[in-house]
């Protein structure tokens, strides 16, 4: 573990995530053409690490600025024309979120929710795929209102087994680059992901991957893309030609951000590539929760199986607030998060533990942990001094 303490409360939110020092430093380069061989150097490179991360050969990267909530704005503008049915598996805020946003887009959209802390049995997503076709299902790989994983696998094994021209579409803001995907092999057509949280870099972009098939789908709309910002057909020629290595315009990209993207892609894929990294955040997220029962609470998630790895979201005793705990969470040195889950707000607390807080061996985890115990006890939770300092060993 890296001996020296930070001078500052750690932001530890299921995103923005801390950085690296070097990521931090690429991101604060002097002003730069995006016309620049170093930029378009960097970019081409971003695009080609970004397969690597999502696992897949053939996709498409977009690499836009904005933040993650554009990657619905892009799905929905370019895949969805007026009318098209959208199955929405909804395990929180963000599912329903993506489905306000297709709905924006005109899709009609059928709304599959979870119950709290859950997600939906495979058995009810056959059913409804059954039941109607639909143009795309959308699956958030994790809520970060709840911290519960959606079963991508399962979902891609479902579709093709019941309607194969059904596009999968992954919401991964909060799971790309920490919860294992492999796009290719499980039949993914989207990803939508940022630049903030498991990719290890400040906000300011907007990723996402897209299939073949799903491209083909952009090709053969009967009606016009209504929009122009998040219009692939604009943008397509853009990726192409800076992986090319070649310039070409069409709205100015977030350079010294794409500069810090490109860093932090080095990073995660040194030592040991993804699968390396899958194995890190699961470590990682089996030592929070081993404290998270020692301070004899429970997660958000109901069981380990639908736990996401990159964060966690703890329930609270009736008698502690987020707003009472997070104060004392700061004065430790730790920046957390409280709930955003319509009526449950109140009653939950969430921690991130993605990016270079699980990769690297920096004690992060150590002082989230102790600053969490002490500061339910503070709190008023009774938890003893063997879960007031919780720390349990690397797996």
């Amino acid at each position: 573990m890296s001996s020296s303490a930070p001078t500052r409360p750690l932001c530890l939110i299921p995103g923005p995530v801390e950085m690296s020092s070097t990521v931090l430093q690429a991101h604060s380069t002097p002003a730069t053409a995006h016309t620049d061989p170093k930029f378009v150097e960097a970019f081409g490179q971003v695009i080609e690490k970004l397969r690597t991360v999502v696992g897949t050969e053939s996709a498409q990267p977009f690499v836009i600025a904005g933040s993650g909530t554009l990657g619905w704005d892009q799905t929905a503008a370019n895949l969805i024309e007026a009318g098209e049915n959208v199955l929405v598996l909804s395990n929180g805020y963000f599912g329903e979120g993506l489905a306000d946003c297709m709905e924006t887009y005109g899709a009609q959209v059928t709304r599959l929710r979870a119950e709290t802390g859950n997600r939906q049995p495979l058995a009810e997503i056959a059913q409804a795929l059954r039941a109607k076709k639909y143009k795309a299902v959308t699956v958030s790989q994790v809520d970060t209102s709840t911290g519960v994983l959606g079963d991508v696998k399962g979902v891609c094994e479902l579709v093709q087994e019941h309607s194969p021209d059904t596009l999968v579409v992954v919401d991964g803001v909060c799971a790309t680059a920490a919860e294992r995907l492999y796009f290719d092999a499980w039949g993914v057509d989207v990803v939508i992901t940022a630049s903030q949280k498991a990719l290890g870099c400040p906000p300011g972009i907007s990723v996402v991957v897209v299939s073949q098939k799903a491209l083909g789908v952009l090709s053969a709309r009967k009606t016009p893309v209504a929009a122009y910002y998040v219009n692939w057909n604009r943008w397509l020629p853009i990726m192409r030609s800076y992986e090319d290595r070649a310039v070409k315009y069409f709205a100015t990209p977030c350079v010294q951000t794409i500069f810090a993207l490109n860093t932090s892609l080095n990073e995660l894929l040194a030592d040991g590539g993804m699968e390396s990294v899958f194995a890190a955040h699961e470590r990682t997220s089996a030592r929070v929760k081993a404290a998270v029962a020692s301070w004899g609470l429970k997660t958000v998630a109901v069981s380990p199986e639908v736990s996401a790895t990159a964060m966690t979201a703890v329930w609270l005793p009736e008698s502690i607030t987020p707003a009472e705990l997070l104060p004392r969470l700061k004065a430790r040195g730790v920046v957390a998060a409280g709930g955003i889950l319509a009526g449950y707000a109140h009653r939950y607390f969430r921690l991130g533990h993605m990016g270079i807080t699980a990769t690297q061996d920096n004690g992060y985890v150590d002082i989230m942990l102790k600053a969490a115990g002490e500061a339910l006890e503070e709190s008023g939770l009774a938890i003893g001094s063997s879960g007031r300092c919780a720390t349990p060993p690397r797996l």
